[in-house]
């Protein structure tokens, strides 16, 4: 036997036994892996809770093919060796049939090499910045052209042609960014600067002075995590307010609305493929639910209905494939179609999501009301043909 045929005969035998354990006893396993702690946790608490929820939902109606699901929850801490480790755990040790969860790119990039290694599957459900495709990661978070892209098209349309990008110093601010760069130069339009700050950073003076000397337009914000509270609150003492320099955010959506305060957000904007003020069915419902079990004034935002919906479409393509092994499910994902709090979306080959965009303005509550939507739903394209020419999905 060939030592690479070994080698796949051996990961095999793992994935099956992992797939086996995990389903023993009439009940399959899977983990919820977030950020319950440090910076993160503002935004990623919620998101548990969401895929929780859905959990629930289908124990209540009987479980996936027949089992019930077992959630063992770990928390990736803000810490993104964290986040492997406790991947490697779920995998390895608590054998889950899939996992759900992280939300920073960081975090996704440091579970990647640990899903491919074990033969396991991550349903990650925050935007991102394209620029990767794993057979091992279902992506339902917006791809760039799902989010930035939009966001910048409406701005220019809306006049805005001078640009200021602000971001939290990882992977995705700075690949995000590099990608609006190349559309902003298309477009003829002017960067007028580009500024990050470590995550869960809080002085924002320099970047002030230099937003003031810059003279934008408009700010496309890409700051994560508690920073956004910070910078709001500093750019409002700045004397700045929607209605003189707005905001488009990608990271703020109603529940970050609500910690960071009206007063502060009032008319500001975000892009995404969900809000809760989405009028379809499937979201009154969802909103329901949420709000019944973890409170009446609960928020809900895009990441959260992204984390309720990947569960669902887990237990579709469990079912369609007759089996829990990670790669059958991989498979059988492939094409399934679900009305969803977010409307029709449908898993595409590259194992993202075509679904629709919605541009929002921040009001009462911290809501958000739509202001601009695409025309029907938008194929993902996780490589963006400026910024990566020629690259492709294997």
């Amino acid at each position: 036997m060939s030592k690479l045929r070994s080698v796949c005969t051996t990961t095999l035998s793992l994935v099956l036994a992992a797939a086996s354990t995990a389903s023993a006893q009439g009940t399959v396993k899977v983990g919820v892996l977030h950020s319950l702690t440090g910076t993160m946790a503002i935004s990623e608490i919620t998101v548990a809770n969401a895929a929780q929820l859905a959990i629930d939902e289908i124990n209540a109606a009987g479980g996936v093919m027949g089992r019930k699901i077992v959630v063992v929850k770990e928390d990736g801490a803000s810490d993104w060796p964290t986040f492997a480790t406790k991947a490697e755990k779920l995998l390895t040790q608590d054998k889950v049939a899939t996992v759900f969860g992280g939300w920073t790119s960081a975090s996704r990039k440091s579970m990647l090499p640990v899903f491919e290694k074990n033969g396991g599957l991550l349903f990650y459900p925050v935007q991102f910045e394209g620029n990767e495709c794993s057979p091992n990661i279902i992506y339902t978070g917006a791809q760039p052209n799902q989010q930035a892209l939009p966001a910048l098209e409406w701005a220019l349309g809306k006049g805005y042609k001078k640009i200021f990008l602000l971001g939290s110093d990882y992977v995705y601010p700075r690949t995000a960014n590099l990608i609006l760069k190349k559309h902003i130069a298309a477009k003829k339009a002017t960067l007028s600067g580009e500024e990050y700050v470590a995550l869960g950073g809080t002085e924002f003076s320099s970047v002030i002075n230099k937003i003031k000397a810059a003279k934008p337009d408009v700010i496309i914000n890409t700051l994560n995590g508690d920073s956004n509270v910070s910078f709001f609150k500093q750019y409002q003492a700045a004397g700045y307010k929607a209605s003189t320099l707005p905001v488009i955010s990608f990271s703020i959506a109603e529940q970050e609305a609500q910690a960071i305060g009206t007063g502060l957000l009032n008319g500001q904007y975000a892009t995404w493929n969900y809000f809760q003020s989405l009028p379809n069915p499937a979201n009154r419902k969802f909103v329901a639910a949420y709000q019944k079990k973890y409170g009446k004034d609960a928020a809900i935002t895009d990441p959260m209905a992204h984390a309720y919906m990947d569960v669902y479409l887990w237990k579709a393509a469990v079912e369609k494939a007759k089996s829990f092994d990670p790669m059958a499910v991989r498979k059988a994902i492939v094409g399934i179609s679900m009305d969803s709090p977010l409307g029709k979306i449908t898993v595409a080959p590259n194992g993202s999501l075509t679904q629709a965009v919605y541009t929002g303005i921040s009001g009462a509550g911290g809501q958000f009301r739509v202001v601009a939507q695409s025309k029907g739903v938008v194929k993902p394209e996780p490589y963006d043909k400026l910024a990566f020419p020629g690259k492709t999905c294997p």
